[in-house]
């Protein structure tokens, strides 16, 4: 019988490559249609100013009727679809890191917004929209009072 030295490091070692090796396989592009889709929610953006709020989101590649977009006053709701337009050759094959399929992602917004002036505009795969505050978020006062000290004698 041999006898070898413990070397602790050892496992750890082996546990990152087993970490490494699994995480390489979880997040290829070839399982990103089987696990968790990071891909088709799309990027969001918002910016708040005195009189409105701004919302950025990116969704390259679409065309504007492809994208339902609906407004609450608390929320917004966006959604659409990337349609496939992969052609293949006779003799060889096509790999595409494109995610195509239905998407929808739904922004809670901080303060309540007049959903009936919203504007927006699509541009260079950038979707703006413009959100105007609430004429009571944009009026909103807050009285503080205070406790009133006892008088001592």
């Amino acid at each position: 019988m041999v006898l070898v030295r413990y070397n602790p490091w050892q496992e750890m070692n082996s546990l990152q490559h087993q970490l490494n090796r699994l995480l390489d396989e979880a997040l290829t592009p070839t399982n990103w249609e089987e696990n968790v889709n990071f891909s088709k929610i799309p990027a969001a953006e918002l910016t708040e100013t005195d009189d409105a709020l701004h919302l950025k989101l990116e969704v390259p590649g679409m065309s504007a009727k492809d994208l339902d977009i609906q407004v609450m006053v608390d929320r917004v709701a966006i959604a659409g679809e990337r349609k496939s337009e992969t052609e293949t050759n006779e003799n060889g094959k096509t790999r595409s890191e494109f995610r195509y399929g239905k998407f929808q992602r739904v922004i809670p917004l901080p303060v309540r917004i007049q959903n009936t002036n919203v504007t927006a505009d699509y541009k260079d795969g950038i979707l703006h929209l413009n959100l105007p505050l609430s004429s009571e978020e944009k009026n909103k006062v807050v009285k503080i009072s205070l406790p009133e000290a006892e008088a001592t004698a």
